[in-house]
């Protein structure tokens, strides 16, 4: 499966670790729901992380081996899949297994390096380069300040998520 392949709009958001993504992407959610946004999330991580609490069914039956755990409820479900500690997940695979029906927009964080559209996070006070000036995939930068070089895509203003919601909304509708 391809990226091209989703019937459902995807947008990255895309920095260095310490940018801001999580908190923009806290505030922007809301948002977006607020204007009627059906939306998914999908986060990558360059961590080790625990989804359920120890000691629990799900988290005993993984550490007993079980590679797959799909845990449901009449609240929620959960996928978890054990990776092998050095490949990284499959973006598309990871939105082959999301629930497309009544969604509207994929919210994606990190695999900056994939080719989805995106909106690129930057700070310049930590020193890391524009990822928009090598990515065409970058359609916006949020930023705490401008950035000293001229950038070819426009500039949002990172903390006013109300500003980078509308240009969301805008570029959803221009699809």
């Amino acid at each position: 499966m391809n990226l091209s392949d989703f019937s459902f709009p995807v947008l990255g958001f895309a920095a260095f670790s310490g940018s801001g993504k999580t908190t923009l992407l806290e505030k922007l959610i809301p948002q977006l729901r607020r204007s009627g946004v059906q939306l998914a999330l999908i986060k990558h991580s360059h961590h080790d992380f625990e989804m359920d609490k120890p000691g629990k069914d799900s988290d005993r039956l993984r550490k007993a081996g079980a590679n797959q755990i799909l845990l449901a409820s009449k609240f929620r479900s959960a996928w978890i899949r054990e990776g092998d500690g050095e490949t990284e997940p499959d973006l598309a695979e990871l939105l082959a297994r999301l629930d497309a029906k009544g969604l509207d927009l994929v919210l994606v964080e990190g695999f900056r390096d994939e080719p989805i559209t995106k909106i690129e996070i930057h700070r310049p006070s930590l020193g890391k380069p524009l990822l928009c000036l090598e990515d065409e995939k970058v359609i916006a930068v949020a930023a705490d300040r401008p950035p000293e070089q001229k950038i070819p895509v426009p500039l949002l203003t990172l903390n006013r998520p109300g500003e980078v919601a509308d240009f969301v909304l805008s570029w959803l509708r221009s699809l």
